[in-house]
């Protein structure tokens, strides 16, 4: 992104981008192996978004319980999407992971007995969710790991915003460029150099007006990594929360939660008669699958003709309310409404990404030495839809096994770090150069393509212009695109609405490129423009992602096509060009292909496929470079097998493992190995269809 040249820089073995659940346990695990590690987080070291998870972490801790039944609970939530071998692994190692998680210093709840105290959610045949302070268990979670990380004595840099990707010259990760907003030791735009770099961002949900998610998810991680040449996947399958307390049409921004553990004691959903309309639509009725219960919702409201319908829990009685949901509970008196005497509106809204950049089962993404994991990840675990609480689960297995990862290749020699001078403020020829500038480090900055002198000549910007490459949004235009968002891409979608956002996206695109272009101007870089730049990128991703998905699958609901279709048994794995276009492609079945691996060369890309209303395609529309057999609009998906040269290349790569990128232990296919051969060279079977 356009920002001025960094006037700081540290140097690391390991940078961690966010300090939730994944990413400081990654930060404590690479620690620990004595990596010199260095966390950076947008906000405060405990603002991000496990604070806010009230339900708890799922684990199949409680008698009778098996890692088996917990993966079939997993892989129907779902909806034939999930990569049962990422799945596996979540089941069988969440037991100990949450063992170590309380001997770092968590503290859960207990039950008379003195064992854990577990309880139901949606799409749980089996009480396995432990949960802390009744239902303040990311607040627990975050606490002690914040405790533990201090403890330690891991450098973190605060109110720091990541911008972009620094990689070596042979298409190695090397590090960070970030903004600290405020003042202390670092202050304005600077750089973290490291030969490994963890993406740990959380969500994007502020692409919607209404989300559970803070202000910070902005999909800062998503945006950057597409930015480096990352694959991204899923996108589409945004998680709508049934329950999020009503506080009208108009309320925009984080708005409060009614966990579905509330659901899971025994709290009843109903319409403004008191009808449970959930019953008959589902053997678990309010404890169905979240996909299945937001979309009850929504048909109930369109039938009735109503904004929301109700949570009704006034049979637990004061005490229990007090002491098993005190937050919940409070925040609902903060509002007007008191469950205790009365039912709580609620209402389906934006809560968790299921999709995000592509990983393998070690965190890998497809740029060497770059990791992603929690929200931002796609590790193939949560499929079309999240199963309630797994995804406290899966920041912690999968933050352990990137810092496994990165040990071991530490440990088999890896890129040196780049050496760096340490700047300061005043004296900017200390600090690498831009990707724009002659740099004898090899040093580059991945913004999306390199800006001046060298514009390429896609950008429409005269070469040796002191213009950026590419254009800033403003501040302003945020807002513009959450309600873009919410009315076309939100919990009920279509041909029409969504290619109507995609059209007012590219409008927005296009507005700030014709500034660029025509008068030389962009916005001020700064951490508004910053935010909504990425908000853009992550919104045409999921537009155009949801566009080719033609079927509804998990919390993807097309109206226009209301059954999930076999052949869709696959991912869409998107791509963004130097030129900002989006190059889509899909999985050959529901199993993800490898991250880093030797991949035949592409073919040609196709001409610039139209938008479904059949209007001619902007001169940068979305790009389609899917191979043949790949589904595309008004045309029935192709079968799996029409896809078999689907494979990612890593970006930078030529079909050989670049010079310098450390190398990875193969997988183990013996008997009892954790994770198995490659999921591409398995056969596929048919499977059974919260924080």
């Amino acid at each position: 992104m356009h920002a001025p040249a960094p006037g700081w820089s540290l140097a690391a073995d390991v940078v961690v981008v966010g300090s939730g659940v994944a990413g400081l346990t990654a930060a404590l695990r690479c620690a620990a192996a004595g990596l010199e590690t260095v966390v950076v987080t947008k906000a405060r070291l405990d603002a991000g978004s496990t604070r806010w998870a009230q339900g708890g972490i799922a684990a199949a801790l409680g008698d009778g319980d098996t890692p088996q039944q917990h993966l079939d609970d997993t892989l129907v939530a779902g909806a034939g999407l999930c990569d049962e071998d990422a799945v596996r692994l979540l089941v069988t190692e969440g037991p100990d992971a949450v063992r170590r998680l309380i001997d770092t210093g968590a503290h859960f709840d207990e039950s008379a007995d003195g064992g854990l105290a577990l309880t139901r959610e949606g799409g749980h045949h089996r009480r396995r969710i432990a949960h802390a302070g009744g239902d303040a268990t990311g607040a627990e979670i975050s606490r002690a790991l914040v405790d533990a990380v201090r403890a330690r004595g891991i450098p973190t840099v605060e109110n720091a915003l990541v911008l972009d990707l620094l990689t070596d010259a042979e298409g190695h990760a090397a590090g960070v460029t970030l903004h600290v907003m405020g003042e202390g030791q670092h202050d304005g735009v600077g750089a973290v150099h490291a030969p490994s770099v963890v993406l740990a961002t959380g969500g994007m949900g502020q692409v919607y007006s209404a989300t559970t998610n803070p202000a910070v998810s902005t999909g800062d991680g998503v945006a950057l990594a597409l930015r480096a040449g990352a694959e991204v996947s899923d996108l589409e399958f945004v998680q709508f929360h049934p329950t999020v307390l009503f506080l009208g049409p108009d309320a925009e921004g984080q708005q409060p939660l009614v966990s579905e553990a509330v659901r899971g004691e025994g709290a009843h959903l109903v319409d403004a008669d008191g009808v449970r309309f959930m019953v008959g639509q589902h053997e678990l009725a309010e404890l169905a699958p979240r996909d299945i219960v937001a979309k009850g919702i929504m048909r109930r409201m369109r039938e009735q003709g109503t904004e929301h319908m109700y949570l009704d829990a006034r049979h637990f009685g004061a005490d229990m309310w007090e002491r098993r949901f005190p937050t919940i509970l409070a925040a609902c008196r903060a509002h007007g409404m008191d469950p205790v005497t009365e039912p709580v509106p609620v209402a389906p809204a934006a809560h968790y990404a299921s999709g995000g950049v592509r990983t393998d089962a070690d965190g890998r993404t497809t740029v060497p030495g770059l990791y992603a994991c929690g929200e931002v990840a796609c590790t193939g675990v949560h499929g079309a839809n999240r199963l309630a609480s797994n995804s406290l689960l899966e920041g912690l297995v999968y933050a352990e096994r990137i810092a496994a990862d990165i040990v071991r290749a530490d440990a088999a020699g890896r890129p040196a770090r780049v050496p760096v001078a340490t700047a300061r403020p005043d004296a900017p020829t200390d600090v690498p150069a831009r990707s724009d500038e002659p740099a004898e480090s090899g040093v580059r900055t991945h913004t999306g393509g390199p800006t001046r002198p060298d514009v390429p000549a896609h950008t429409d910007v005269p070469a040796g212009s002191d213009m950026p490459a590419y254009p800033l949004l403003g501040a302003d235009a945020r807002f513009r695109i959450q309600r873009i968002m919410t009315d076309g891409a939100g919990v009920l979608r279509s041909a029409t609405s969504l290619a109507r956002a995609a059209a007012q996206l590219q409008e927005l695109h296009d507005a700030a490129r014709g500034d660029l272009v025509e008068h030389g101007k962009t916005a001020e870089p700064g951490v508004d423009t910053w935010e909504t730049t990425n908000l853009l990128c992550v919104a045409r991703v999921l537009v155009a992602a949801a566009l080719r998905r033609e079927e509804t699958r998990g919390c993807h609901w097309r109206e226009d096509h209301a059954d999930a279709v076999d052949d869709w048994r696959r991912h869409i794995v998107v791509r963004l060009a130097a030129d900002r276009a989006l190059t889509l492609t899909t999985t050959r079945a529901e199993n993800f292909p490898p991250t880093l691996e030797p991949a035949p060369a592409p073919g040609p890309a196709s001409a610039l496929a139209p938008v479904p209303d059949g209007t001619p395609p902007r001169p940068d529309a979305y790009a389609d470079a899917a191979p043949a057999g790949t589904p595309r609009a008004g045309t029935a998906p192709a079968g799996p097998a029409d896809d078999a040269s689907a494979r990612p290349t890593p970006a930078g790569s030529t079909g050989n493992t670049p010079p310098g990128t450390p190398p990875h232990a193969p997988a183990d296919t013996s008997p009892g190995a954790p994770h198995g051969p490659s999921t591409a060279d398995r056969p596929t079977a048919a499977r059974p269809q919260e924080h």
